[in-house]
């Protein structure tokens, strides 16, 4: 999957699989989270705004459940674990 890069908010860049309708986004801190689902309409919509990082929240993060694939696991020297899990 091609992953186009975004510079949003915490997004660094995201791909779609349009045959699978699979999201990929990449996040700042190196997480990888796919979404299943995703119509192309969104997917055209998160790609070419000019706030991806909204987007992302409002209609994919809050509406779809996310899969981590990949990313940092380490928390930052200093930063309380539980707030991966709380947010």
């Amino acid at each position: 999957m091609e992953m186009k890069r975004i510079q949003s908010g915490r997004l660094r860049s995201a791909g779609y699989d349009a045959r699978e309708r699979l999201l990929r986004v990449e996040l700042d801190d190196g997480s990888l989270i796919e979404y299943t689902g995703i119509g192309s309409e969104l997917w055209r919509r998160l790609s070419t705004s000019s706030s991806a990082w909204s987007v992302y929240r409002d209609s994919i993060e809050e509406e779809y459940t996310g899969r981590k694939v990949a990313g940092n696991t380490t928390p930052k020297p200093g930063a309380n674990p539980l707030d991966a899990l709380f947010k």
